[in-house]
């Protein structure tokens, strides 16, 4: 009995993934093209970086984004508490600040690795994304990104520190904090931590977009969209 429990189950899937091939090949109405839906696919991810990453370059792309704000990292929040504490709210604000300037600098870098790996997929990746999770678009772009971003991202950080002269503001505010009696001694990796947050938040918002392409007809914004969208919308 357990033996043919397992074979209807196989025989289900195989009976389900075909049905899904089928209609990934054709439109009812208009047959497409494997070019085509890669082409609409990668319209999609262009429009999730054009209308949310390019933001989060802007001045207070991150910093006045809830969605995406870079927080202070665990061991600084008792610092931020505090400084607050000892009328040093200021300074604890500033210092938030500086961390998303220096991801709001460093996400101006992004676009070109993402016009790498965009150009890369193939019509089989189209195809996976298009009757994928709802957020099998961001987790492409993802896995394609990632490292090279991190690798980008982190000098960019870096340097950003000292333009926007966050290493001095946490530097003062560091010492500052080492110096209240019965308090131990921190020097926490910031660039990573920021690093590692503005990659976050670039990936959430692209999430964003590709949500409102597959659940809002009037997010496909051109013809091919609209066609190859059509085809999630039958899945």
């Amino acid at each position: 009995m357990t033996k043919k429990i397992i074979l209807f189950v196989v025989f289900f899937q195989f009976i389900s993934c075909a049905e899904l091939n089928q209609v990934v090949q054709n439109l009812p109405s208009q047959g497409l093209t494997n070019e085509q839906i890669a082409g609409g696919l990668k319209q999609a991810l262009d429009k999730g970086i054009t209308e949310q990453v390019s933001l989060l370059a802007k001045k207070d792309g991150f910093y006045k984004n809830e969605m995406v704000k870079i927080l202070l990292p665990d061991e600084l929040q008792k610092v931020d508490a505090t400084l607050r504490k000892i009328g040093l709210g200021n300074v604890a604000d500033e210092g938030l600040k500086v961390l998303n300037r220096a991801a709001e600098d460093a996400v101006g870098q992004a676009t070109p690795i993402f016009v790498d790996a965009i150009k890369e997929l193939t019509f089989n990746d189209a195809k996976n994304i298009l009757l994928g999770d709802k957020n099998a678009a961001t987790t492409y772009l993802e896995t394609k990104t990632k490292v090279a971003l991190y690798q980008k991202f982190n000098p960019v950080i870096a340097n950003s520190f000292k333009k926007v002269g966050a290493d001095q503001v946490w530097n003062n505010i560091i010492t500052r904090y080492n110096a209240i009696p019965l308090t131990n001694n921190i020097n926490p990796d910031l660039t990573d931590y920021v690093t590692n947050e503005a990659l976050k938040g670039v990936y959430k918002m692209i999430a964003v977009e590709e949500l409102k392409i597959r659940s809002d007809i009037n997010s496909r914004t051109t013809d091919l969209l609209r066609k190859v969208f059509a085809l999630q919308d039958m899945k």
